[in-house]
């Protein structure tokens, strides 16, 4: 574990309460995916499953019984092994289920006396679940923390006859899947659930396990599933009512209006159709009129299940992939037919309007079939989201962010519907016979037309007659509420700096893509300025999709496609001064990468004097992708980094190092998190990850004060051993090696050439001791010399137009 997160769980257990071990009850994909997800942040687990009835042929071939234990265990050691080879992968690095022991049930719950949580995660029926919980209450210790993750079972139910002390320290804790991704946690307690365990876990699961925590009420489906399974249903009568086709649908319900790409029917494919039918099930059986109407779950849903037809889990579902083509589901024929996309005049002047809210309020109100549609499935989730209110959750916020982090809404029900207008909605569902909740006009009537408001710098939600203040955790900073108060100190096209406050300035880039330019350097040589004459410390993180995709590749390509290869050059020389001022700049700046840091990106982060990343980070120097070698300093400072692991005072071959760099450029590995960039040498021990990507900014403040009242100094400026004329040769042996069998074309060979002789220091002796301007020429004439190469700018093209990689 990484020092950063070691000191969270040290400040979250200086409560009464510590989680250090836990347990979880079933091996399932939800709870293998939980306990993959505990092992990553550094948590031991104990995964217990039942014991098998029967032998497999191969266990019988083998003289096993069922008494061995490698049988009555091969439920939960099966699960590990799913872990490894599952996508997305559960696992930040594979080498995390070392922390995960399995057992099973017969032999091991005497284990739980051990463990200070117990998570049960098995089959979702109330029976077998108090049946667990009574043997869990046999053997757990005193104080220790119990939860189920159901998704819609009685959570009160299930504590029913146990003992005082299980009760108190009980609740739900519903994981939205898959549990390494998705931020939302609904803890739902019971009336016997003790305020400070809730206060506890709550805190615990923001702060250690990252996660976005709502508090639910003990109802079916809870707040996420209640709502999301309410407007997939809500879309399909829509689409069966107005003749829509499967594919029209998904055209309008993905990104146009704020909603994953997925959009309806490619989630439900991701979901499958059994889960879905099982949580619709659930609601329908527990409540009554219009809203049980709704989750009466279509006959050709019923038949495509009867079918087996249940997803991608099955091969066909809505969709089904034959060759190339996507085809889509027929509802009325039961067959699969060429993908349709809806075309309107609304939905083509919408594409034009900025921003996900003047969007949706520009279609819902559109006269066209796909303003109605829109319309016809939007107002139902607004209406059934504010009558609910009190019963699922006490107050619209807690919804809204169920619905963003559990089924990944740009906005909730709430703030889309202030994006709409609330008083003109409200007309229009009037008029057509809907019924709308009475304290929503009670709210208009004094005066009140939105749901949330800001004011001064702050942000407030309307509840029970008033505004209510948006408390967030500490942690978490805001670089749009920042700016409204007054922070923002300096800005151009593509970067700003502003104050985040205890003398500390960050510098955010906002370009498209948040790609590379001339402005960004600009603005990061004003930083490093004024952070060295006025701050103490500077960090570079944004709160954007990704931390930066790498330089602004249409603009290096516009200029070599015109011979203005000195354009490229005064560019790149002064990316990499802005990188060696950032790497000796008299006070400490802090990169906080997230998401995709490719090529730039990761140039950036590699001179700083600390990364802080998220746990979902992304990273590497993917520059051979699109025809060229890293040329803003990236392959020195990867070579500089893993030189500085090898042991102090030890002989180590130089060439390993060399070779290890070599590979990890040439193949343009990517990260896929922040441990697995530890390992590829982009992050070193002394570097941190932050678990909950909204305490990323204030971890990454943290790290800088701290240097600063440490007495910070610069780096001394130090030559770099290289491998010379004879590591060169080495590099290039494997390389002609893969040409000479097909694997790579003559121009991936000589792309390699250029960066072998870069990463080997050029021609000069084994050993040589160079600087480090020395090494950025290098890199920079090979960068500029493929620039120029015409298929270097056919792969550049090809990236830009298609989004992939053009092997030429």
């Amino acid at each position: 574990m990484n020092e950063c997160s070691f000191n969270v769980l040290k400040e979250v257990f200086s409560l009464t309460y510590s989680i250090n071990k836990a347990a979880v009850l079933g091996s399932g994909v939800m709870g293998s995916g939980i306990a993959a997800h505990l092992a990553n942040i550094g948590i031991p687990v104990l995964l217990l499953d039942i014991v098998p009835k029967e032998l497999t042929a191969d266990e019988e071939a083998k003289g096993l019984t069922l008494e061995d234990q490698v049988v009555r265990n091969r439920s939960t050691d099966t699960a590990v092994q799913k872990l490894l080879k599952q996508k997305p992968a559960p696992l930040t690095h594979k080498d995390n289920t070392a922390l995960i022991t399995t057992g099973n049930f017969e032999d091991d719950l005497n284990k739980l006396s051990d463990v200070d949580w117990i998570i049960e995660v098995v089959v979702e029926n109330l029976e077998v679940k108090k049946q667990v919980f009574a043997q869990v209450d046999q053997f757990r210790k005193q104080g220790s923390m119990v939860s189920s993750n159901t998704s819609g079972i009685s959570v009160e139910a299930m504590a029913e006859g146990r003992s005082e002390n299980f009760q108190q320290h009980f609740m739900g804790t519903h994981f939205f899947n898959p549990p390494r991704y998705l931020k939302l946690l609904e803890i739902i307690p019971t009336a016997k659930t003790d305020p400070e365990v809730l206060q506890f876990m709550r805190k615990f699961s923001e702060d250690v396990l990252g996660k976005g925590v709502v508090i639910a009420k003990d109802t079916p489906n809870f707040i996420a599933n209640r709502i999301g399974t309410y407007g997939l249903l809500v879309t399909v009568r829509e689409m069966l009512k107005g003749g829509f086709s499967i594919g029209e649908v998904d055209s309008i319900t993905g990104t146009l209006i704020g909603r994953p790409k997925s959009a309806t029917f490619r989630t439900l494919d991701v979901v499958g159709l059994d889960t879905f039918i099982h949580v619709a099930n659930n609601v329908y059986e527990q409540v009554e009129g219009e809203e049980q109407k709704v989750f009466e779950v279509p006959a050709f849903m019923k038949k495509m299940h009867k079918n087996g037809w249940l997803g991608s889990k099955s091969g066909q579902g809505f969709y089904l992939k034959k060759g190339k083509a996507i085809l889509e589901l027929n509802p009325e024929t039961m067959e699969y037919e060429e993908q349709k996309k809806l075309k309107t005049p609304g939905l083509e002047m919408s594409k034009q309007v900025k921003g996900t809210a003047q969007k949706m309020k520009a279609l819902v109100y559109s006269a066209d079939k796909a303003g109605k549609l829109l319309w016809d499935i939007t107002a139902p989730v607004l209406a059934i989201s504010a009558e609910l209110l009190g019963d699922i959750a006490d107050d619209l916020l807690s919804i809204d962010q169920a619905m963003k982090w559990g089924f990944g809404w740009k906005m909730g029900p709430f703030e889309t519907w202030d994006a709409i207008g609330v008083e003109k909605s409200i007309q229009k569902m009037e008029a057509e016979g809907m019924t709308v909740p009475a304290w929503i006009k009670e709210m208009l009537a004094q005066g009140y037309s939105n749901f949330y408001k800001e004011e001064n710098g702050k942000e407030y939600y309307y509840s029970n007659g008033e505004y209510r203040e948006i408390i967030k955790n500490p942690k978490e900073i805001d670089l749009k509420l920042l700016k409204k108060q007054g922070k923002l100190l300096k800005k151009n096209s593509g970067a700003s700096l502003i104050d985040i406050g205890d003398g500390v300035v960050l510098l955010e880039f906002h370009s498209p893509n948040n790609a590379i330019g001339f402005d960004i350097i600009q603005m990061i040589n004003y930083a490093v300025e004024e952070t060295e004459k006025k701050y103490k410390g500077l960090v570079i993180g944004n709160q954007g999709k990704h931390f930066c995709v790498g330089a602004n590749l249409a603009m290096i390509l516009m200029a070599a496609q015109d011979d203005e290869i000195f354009e490229v050059d005064m560019v790149v020389r002064q990316f990499q001064q802005a990188m060696m001022k950032i790497k000796y700049s008299s006070k400490p700046v802090v990169a906080a990468p997230f998401g995709m840091t490719l090529g730039g990106g990761a140039e950036v982060c590699l001179p700083t004097a600390h990364i802080q990343a998220s746990m979902e980070t992304y990273m590497g120097l993917v520059e051979v992708g699109v025809g060229v070698i890293p040329g803003g300093g990236g392959n020195k400072e990867l070579y500089i980094k893993t030189l500085k692991e090898m042991p102090k005072g030890i002989e180590f071959d130089l060439q390993k190092v060399a070779n290890k760099v070599f590979e990890t450029v040439a193949m343009a590995k990517v990260s896929t998190s922040a441990e697995e960039a530890a390992v590829n040498q982009f992050l070193n021990k002394a570097d941190g990850i932050s678990i909950n990507g909204d305490h990323l900014l204030y971890d990454a403040k943290q790290v800088a004060l701290a240097m600063y009242e440490q007495g910070y100094k610069p780096p001394i400026r130090e030559k770099v051993p290289v491998t010379g004329e004879t590591g060169y040769a080495t590099l290039l042996l494997g390389a002609e090696a893969m040409r000479l069998s097909g694997y790579i074309s003559d121009h991936d060979m000589k792309i390699a050439k250029k960066l072998a002789y870069v990463i080997a220091g050029g021609k000069v002796p084994y050993g040589t001791e160079v600087d480090e301007q020395y090494l950025l020429d290098i890199e920079r004439e090979a960068f500029l010399s493929l620039v120029a190469e015409t298929k270097s700018q056919q792969r550049m093209q090809h990236m830009l137009v298609k989004g992939k990689p053009l092997r030429n």
